[in-house]
């Protein structure tokens, strides 16, 4: 039973309408972009994007679980996890912040996200929500430039597949009843 719900959830990831791939890469820095469509509507999508909890991954987070994520959907709003320590010495991280907020329209942080804050980079983060059919379609963008020690060319395909997986997991929540 558990593997026809496996199949049954790969075919329709399969069949929905998403697009991902690493847009440039220059010795300065790459961009992103990412495409989903979502059966609900705007200012629903837009809301749940304030709830990184229920559609983050899990395995994206610094403390294993993201529901001690969080995003304040305003100008200065941090994105921001904490790190629960059972001896109650609870750590924080800022993932990034709200510098654009639209509701149900647009939602942009500065952001240089998970291995990127070490380096030497700015990222910039934007979610553009607009009509599509009977629900809407979500366009991630990220563009991050400066120092890379790895380099651009290697990180960002990396960095694309994992935000590709946040905006499937935004589609999975949108669209649970």
């Amino acid at each position: 039973m558990r593997m026809i719900g496996l199949l049954a959830w790969a075919g329709a990831a399969m069949a929905a309408p998403a697009h991902s791939a690493v847009t440039a890469t220059s010795e300065i820095g790459f961009a992103t972009q990412s495409s989903v469509e979502i059966a609900a509507d705007a200012d629903a999508v837009y809301a749940l994007l304030a709830a990184p909890g229920r559609w983050w991954n899990d395995s994206h987070t610094y403390s294993g679980d993201s529901a001690n994520m969080t995003l304040d959907p305003r100008a200065g709003g941090c994105f921001c996890e904490t790190m629960p320590d059972p001896s109650g010495k609870s750590g924080s991280v800022e993932h990034g912040r709200v510098i654009y907020a639209v509701p149900g329209k647009q939602l942009r942080l500065s952001a240089a996200l998970g291995p990127l804050q070490g380096e030497g980079v700015v990222g910039t983060l934007d979610f553009t929500i607009q009509p599509k059919g009977k629900g809407v379609q979500v366009i991630m963008t990220y563009v991050v430039g400066g120092y890379l020690r790895s380099g651009p060319a290697a990180m960002a395909p990396i960095v694309d597949q994992v935000l590709n997986e946040q905006l499937q997991g935004l589609k999975r929540a949108a669209e649970a009843h």
